[in-house]
């Protein structure tokens, strides 16, 4: 809608009409300096809505502007929201509100103003308001009220209101457009902030559905296996998981220590909070205390600016410590402060920071070898050994194999758009008879490599990787006796049985197919607490 410029007028039309001539000179000389002021008021409206995104304290500066420096009585902004509902977001002048209500004197004429579109002008007591409805004035003034819409795109969304004094030598087209100009300032000003709300409130939107689907991802449910070992682990979590308590988590490379630590962040407190890892073996020494700990400017050659660590990075979450083992000396004596003492300071600075982070560490080294070569300090092991968990190698717990392979041929069918659905039980048994070095990251490369290699629904055994076609030919066949790993299938089976059945033998022997009496036996022969399964 385009802007038209209209007079509504109440008693009287509000024009400025000169009551006598002035001099050329004299009339010249005011237009300049009100010109030069005008431009002047320009530029300070524009600093004051560009200084902040906060919208009503900038169009209060910007009303300060228009009443200090044009000797206006009074000002307002009324903004309409989506609703159709007018609201009053800034004044400056008024000692009551009551025009200012939608079913006030300036309240009608604002919304007047908004449903148009147009310029409105009435004289100071115009649109029909009596005397009651007067507001008392800060200072004597025959001022009128010009109202001009406030315009995002075509539609308006406000009005600038404006009590104009009355002067004898005014042009009235000249302040109108000055305002119209202000307004359209302000226009943008809005446009700018609902733009960044909307964008605001989608990466809230975002960062929410993020945070959901990174809690369903490390979820409990998701480190896969049934064995007693993973069993042992899931109940470790669930114990440890809604505290603040330090947690060590010890295995081989490629167990899934990191998929634990996750676990642990996202079914904890801090769950909505930070979780940063750092990777102790990829940091050089001379780097590693700056990373985690930050830096000052000039606290050594290249620290040209102020760096924050890990620590600080991390505040109210988590920071998982991977390979902790690799630390050095120095920086473990730092490391053991803030586990102690809760606060540090950053490389080359004397402030002390608080340090309210959960440390979550991890290491596949030999702790207590460490200690005893004097590579790790004892105090240290202590403090972050508070709660361990200890993550199994693959190779023991080889009854979880065909989960987790049903796992992976899930995951990377979609990622790599493969029609393979499962596993043959010959290339099943190929796997089980493999030592598994690289643990499960292994398994998962393997079966990756296979589904490339496969043009069919199904992985066989020449889809694997030589090394696990043949046990024998691979140095892969099994370092237990038969009767061993018999025993130890079996042990698995009937505690896994027992643990559902809550300790009752009678319920776990129907579930695998045998009698109580059996049950009881293997029970006493491979010395199965059934108690600690009791509720």
């Amino acid at each position: 809608m385009n802007v038209e410029e209209t007079l509504v007028t109440g008693s009287a039309v509000a024009t400025t009409q000169p009551r006598g001539p002035l001099p050329a000179a004299s009339r010249s000389s005011r237009a300049s300096a009100l010109e030069l002021r005008r431009l002047s008021s320009l530029l300070d409206v524009s600093k004051a809505l560009a200084g902040t995104l906060q919208l009503r304290s900038a169009l209060c500066d910007v009303l300060d502007v228009l009443v200090r420096g044009h000797e206006a009585g009074r000002a307002f902004v009324m903004l309409r929201d989506d609703g159709r509902e007018d609201r009053l977001e800034a004044s400056d002048g008024f000692s009551r509100s009551d025009a200012l209500a939608p079913a006030g004197r300036y309240g009608r004429v604002a919304a007047q103003t908004i449903e148009s579109g147009r310029i409105a002008v009435t004289p100071s007591g115009g649109d029909g308001a009596t005397s009651g409805d007067r507001i008392a004035s800060p200072r004597p003034t025959s001022a009128g009220l010009t109202c001009v819409p406030i315009l995002c795109g075509r539609r308006a969304v406000g009005a600038l209101g404006v009590e104009v004094p009355w002067a004898p030598d005014a042009d009235p087209d000249r302040t109108l457009k000055f305002y119209r100009v202000v307004a359209s300032m302000i226009g943008q000003a809005i446009k700018i902030q609902r733009l960044v709300e909307d964008d605001r409130r989608r990466l809230q939107a975002e960062n929410s559905t993020l945070r959901q689907e990174l809690r369903d991802r490390y979820d409990f449910s998701n480190i896969i296996g049934s064995s007693r070992a993973v069993q042992n682990i899931y109940e470790q979590l669930a114990q440890v998981a809604a505290t603040n308590t330090t947690v060590l988590i010890r295995g081989e490379s490629g167990t899934g220590k990191e998929l634990i630590a996750h676990a642990i962040h996202y079914n904890s407190l801090r769950a909505n909070k930070p979780f940063v890892k750092v990777s102790c073996a990829a940091l050089p020494d001379t780097l590693i205390e700056s990373e985690l700990f930050g830096h000052e400017r000039g606290a050594f050659t290249d620290a040209v600016a102020r760096k924050k660590g890990r620590f600080e990075i991390a505040e109210g979450g988590t920071l998982f410590l991977d390979e902790i083992g690799e630390i050095n000396l120095s920086t473990q004596i730092k490391l053991l402060r803030v586990l102690q003492q809760r606060e540090f300071e950053r490389l080359g600075g004397t402030d002390t920071i608080k340090a309210n982070v959960r440390v979550i560490a991890a290491t596949n080294k030999d702790l207590e070898r460490a200690i005893a070569a004097g590579t790790f300090r004892e105090d240290l092991y202590y403090r972050l050994n508070v709660f361990a968990v200890v993550v199994p190698p693959l190779r023991e717990r080889k009854t979880d194999l065909p989960e987790l392979v049903a796992h992976f041929l899930e995951k990377l069918a979609r990622t790599l758009h493969k029609p393979v659905r499962r596993m043959s039980p010959q290339a099943i048994d190929a796997l089980m008879s493999y030592h598994w070095p690289g643990n499960i990251r292994e398994l998962e490369n393997v079966i990756e490599r296979a589904m490339l290699v496969c043009d069919g629904r199904v992985l066989h055994p020449h889809h694997l990787p030589p090394t696990l076609q043949t046990a024998e030919t691979s140095d892969t066949v099994a370092r237990a006796s038969l009767k061993n790993a018999v025993a130890t299938y079996e042990r698995e089976l009937i505690q896994d049985a027992i643990k559902t059945a809550r300790g009752n033998r009678a319920k776990a022997a129907r579930l695998l197919g045998t009698t109580e009496r059996i049950i009881t036996l293997r029970v006493k022969q491979l010395q199965i607490d059934c108690a600690r399964y009791r509720p």
